[in-house]
């Protein structure tokens, strides 16, 4: 399976303007620019994406890891925070993935929570792919 995105661009990097679609129309052509990224102005940020991806991707790999000791979550509501920085040349970079997690899972213990979590921080493919910390702050809810 491939998961295709697409991007425009016109002009220079603090004046211009962009779109950022997905295959899927799940995104079509949502504008975007450098105040979106880095000024806090409306419109749509690639970090912003891949939050909301490293979320989603989070969630499953949890589910799955539950699963795989006979365990079902009844909810898992997870936030992600992507940290936008400078590298040491000065250039944006990706400084930090944080991953805040509240879960319902009848039946589990504390450690096997633990254990499932760690595995899912790790784990998750888009996990694998990011090159920064990844900060986890996990809890069970009643």
């Amino acid at each position: 399976m491939n998961a295709t995105g697409y991007s425009t661009w016109n002009g220079s990097w603090k004046q211009g303007k962009g779109t950022i679609s997905t295959a899927s129309d799940t995104l079509a052509d949502e504008p975007y620019s450098y105040a979106s990224r880095f000024e806090g102005a409306a419109g749509a940020s690639p970090e912003e994406l891949l939050a909301a991806a490293h979320a989603g991707c989070f969630n499953q790999a949890l589910a799955n890891n539950f699963g795989m000791i006979n365990l079902e979550a009844d909810s898992i509501s997870t936030t992600v925070v992507i940290e936008l920085g400078r590298d040491e040349k000065g250039s944006p970079t990706i400084t930090k993935s944080s991953i805040t997690t509240k879960v319902r899972v009848s039946g589990a213990s504390e450690e096997q929570f633990r254990h499932c979590a760690e595995r899912s921080r790790t784990n998750c493919s888009i996990a694998k792919v990011l090159k920064c910390e990844i900060e986890l702050d996990a809890s069970m809810i009643a």
